[in-house]
Formats: C-alpha cells, sequence, structure tokens
C-alpha cells in the first residue's frame, strides 16, 4: 500500500456503528435526539446558575464547568457523525482527524480533571464546614478550573503533535464514528512505540493519580458523615454528594469499559459501542442526575423557564 504523510488533502474513512443501510436513518434519529437533549439540559444547567445568584457557590461553579466540558465534549464527535450518515459520505481530512483527536482528548481530561475538583469541593464542605468559603474562594476556584484547562489542553496537544509524525497508508478505515487515538495509531505505518508509551504513562498521571484522589475525598466524607448524630443530618450529607458519586461511578464505569473493549480481544465494532457511553450517554445523564434530586437547581431551572416565557 501507499505511504502517506502529514498531508492536509489526506483522508480517513469513519465507518461508524453499523455498516448496515437500514439502520443508518434510526441511527441518525437517535444520535440527533441524544445530542439535542445533551446540548439543551447541559445549556440550561448554565444558564440557570448563571441568572441565579443564589446558585454563585463553588459547588454550581465547578458545576456549570462540568455542563460546559459535557456540552463541547459531546459536539467534537456527534455533529460530525450525523453529517456523515446524512451525506452517505465516511470521509474525515487529516486536519479534521487530528483536531477531532485534540479535542476529544481535552474535554475528556477536563471532564476527569473536573471531577475531582467537585470531589474536594464535596470534601472540604462536608469535612470542613465551617471553613469552606474561606478554604474555597472564588479565586482558588478560577485558578483550580483554569489549571485544569491548562493541563489537559497541553495534554492533548502533546498527543496530537506526536501523532502528526507518523506516516499513515492511503486510505485508512477507521472502525469508528471519531478519530480515537487508541484507533488511528493502530493504523500507523511508521513505529508509534512512543505514542503508545506516552499513553501509557499520561494515562497514570491524569487517570489513576485523580481517581485515588476521588476515592480518598470519599472515604473521610463517608468517615465524617458517620460521625454525624442524627439520621437526618447523614441523609443531608450524603444526599449532596450523592450526585456526584453517580457521575464519578458512571464516567470511570463507562471509560474504563473502552479501555477493557479496546485492549482485550473484543472486536473494534464492540470497543466503538463501549465508547458511546462515556462521549454520548454520560454528557447527556449528567445534567438530569445533578438537577432532578436537587431542589436549589430545580427552582432555579423552574425561575429560568418563567424568564424565557414571560419575556415572550
Amino acid at each position: 500500500m501507499a505511504i502517506g504523510n502529514q498531508s492536509d488533502t489526506a483522508e480517513f474513512l469513519l465507518l461508524g456503528l453499523s455498516r448496515d443501510p437500514e439502520l443508518q436513518p434510526l441511527l441518525f434519529g437517535i444520535f440527533l435526539s441524544m445530542y439535542l437533549i445533551t446540548a439543551a439540559g447541559n445549556l440550561l444547567i448554565i444558564l440557570a446558575i448563571i441568572f441565579d445568584s443564589h446558585l454563585h457557590t463553588p459547588m454550581y461553579f465547578f458545576l456549570s464547568n462540568l455542563s460546559f466540558t459535557d456540552f463541547c465534549f459531546s459536539t467534537t464527535t456527534i455533529p460530525k457523525m450525523l453529517m456523515n450518515i446524512q451525506t452517505q459520505n465516511q470521509s474525515i481530512s487529516y486536519t479534521g482527524c487530528l483536531t477531532q483527536i485534540c479535542f476529544v482528548l481535552a474535554f475528556a481530561g477536563l471532564e476527569n480533571e473536573i471531577l475531582v475538583i467537585m470531589a474536594f469541593d464535596r470534601f472540604v464542605a462536608i469535612c470542613y464546614p465551617l471553613r469552606y468559603t474561606t478554604i474555597l474562594n472564588s479565586k482558588l476556584c478560577s485558578l483550580l478550573v483554569l489549571l485544569s484547562f491548562l493541563i489537559t489542553f497541553l495534554d492533548a496537544i502533546l498527543h496530537t503533535l506526536l501523532t502528526m509524525r507518523l506516516s499513515f497508508c492511503m486510505n485508512i478505515q477507521i472502525p469508528h464514528y471519531f478519530c480515537e487515538l487508541a484507533q488511528v495509531l493502530k493504523l500507523a505505518c511508521s513505529d508509534n512505540l512512543i505514542n503508545n508509551i506516552l499513553i501509557y504513562v499520561l494515562t497514570s498521571i491524569f487517570g489513576v493519580i485523580p481517581l485515588c484522589g476521588i476515592i480518598y475525598s470519599y472515604t473521610q466524607i463517608v468517615s465524617s458523615v458517620l460521625k454525624i448524630p442524627s439520621t437526618s443530618g447523614k441523609y443531608k450529607a450524603f444526599s449532596i454528594s450523592g450526585a456526584h458519586l453517580i457521575v464519578v461511578c458512571l464516567f470511570y464505569g463507562t471509560g474504563f469499559g473502552v479501555y477493557l473493549s479496546s485492549s482485550g480481544s473484543h472486536s473494534s465494532q464492540k470497543s466503538a459501542i463501549a465508547s458511546v457511553m462515556y462521549t454520548v450517554v454520560t454528557p447527556m445523564m449528567n445534567p438530569f442526575i445533578y438537577s432532578l434530586r436537587n431542589k436549589d437547581m430545580m427552582e432555579a431551572l423552574r425561575k429560568l423557564f418563567s424568564r424565557i416565557f414571560s419575556s415572550h
């Protein structure tokens, strides 16, 4: 096969979730609906927090950033997939593929970092309630989010730059619905050892260490909650952290499932289906998880809807 280099004219083919033509309209309808729900849900969370002064607290500041990340995360993959189904054209340019790799890595990493920050927020709120506003002041909150943006985007750019040094065979078929780094590296004709080593090293740093931080935070939270004498106090404390814990389990659980499906003896199609969970389902579910059991958020959404409808 011919070998290609870093050429903007080179194209890749995204094979998607299924090659069956009869399933394409169904897939288009399902993913369009999921994307609209994701976009509407996360944008409503952001607007509700912005317009309700009662929600101008560290917890909701981090939640608004999580919603922004979820919206961007799903936007990096689903619209391109929908366009390919609609136009019946599976191609994506070399530049477009690298751009998608960069943003998928960046927003996946950013979601991971924000979940760690939110775990720290719950840890301080429950274990040190009297010092909560002092520790998590506005400057520290902004700094934590800014550092998360910088770290994750630098990590994504590093992976992307190292991918650019690789050569690929012409007319590459990617057995996925977006340009996932692991799948792209498998199709490289040149040596990708450095890329794979970097993946394992940085995944250990930015994946395992944050997860250990979350686990430590929740062990301290559980220990503090169990010391609360009243049952109502324990319930209130657990309910505050319950939504975040569900999101953490959903994000890491689906991410771990994708890792197992891609590293094991499973087919690439199964790996692509597993990826749907953390790139599409998780961002769609987060707004529901954080709002349905949260009275303050439900009240803020009610006020937002009243504001919108009254303006018309």
